[in-house]
């Protein structure tokens, strides 16, 4: 479904955790009366019916007797080896959503550029419109205060943010790699302007 004010028929909003990209999806849906899909929602589902032994590829952490001793080089690696080994299920979702005629938003830690720029491919061959951005903060102080704000609970998480900066700078890097936007999600004032923006 094509339309003046909507320059998507589905919008990828890929980055690592603790950038704002629920809610710069739900200011999206709101403004656009979007379908919000949570790919963190997607992932859930396939970790809970499949097992290490038929999929490894969707269960390094849980393979892992104490993920918390990891090392921030080997957090990382497997957390580009989880996105790597979920394309597919995004091109999924993405293939399932051109079918309906209501805009969609997709959004997650787990988007990686290159199922992206495939996804946005195999739409086009349609006459489709599928487009991404990546939001991108490498400062893991802020990064942290997120997590403070959402998660008090949980107290100061300065390693998940230490490795969620250096994810995030992986996956703008990767985005760039692939011609695809790039957005800081600072100052979260203006996001809404700037994706619409970089997405124009």
């Amino acid at each position: 479904m094509h339309t003046d004010e909507i320059p998507w028929d589905v919008l990828l909003i890929g980055g690592a955790s603790g950038l704002g990209k629920s809610r710069a999806a739900d200011l999206l849906r709101v403004r656009h009366g979007a379908f919000v899909v949570e790919f963190d929602d997607v992932v859930a589902a396939l970790q809970a019916a499949t097992s290490a032994d038929s999929h490894p590829g969707l269960h390094h952490f849980s393979a892992v007797p104490d993920p918390n001793a990891l090392g921030a080089d080997r957090v990382l690696e497997l957390q580009i080896a989880t996105a790597r080994a979920l394309d597919d299920a995004l091109l999924g979702v993405v293939r399932n959503r051109l079918t309906v005629d209501v805009p969609a938003i997709v959004e997650g830690d787990y988007l990686t550029p290159a199922a992206a720029a495939r996804a946005a491919a195999e739409a086009a061959e349609q006459g489709r419109r599928v487009r991404a951005v990546f939001l991108h903060e490498d400062d893991p102080r802020s990064i942290g205060a997120n997590y403070a704000d959402r998660e008090p609970d949980s107290g100061p998480q300065p390693e998940r943010a230490a490795v969620s900066a250096r994810y995030s700078t992986w996956l703008a890097d990767q985005a760039r790699a692939h011609a695809l936007p790039v957005v800081e999600c600072r100052p979260y004032a203006t996001l809404p302007e700037r994706l619409a923006a970089a997405l124009a």
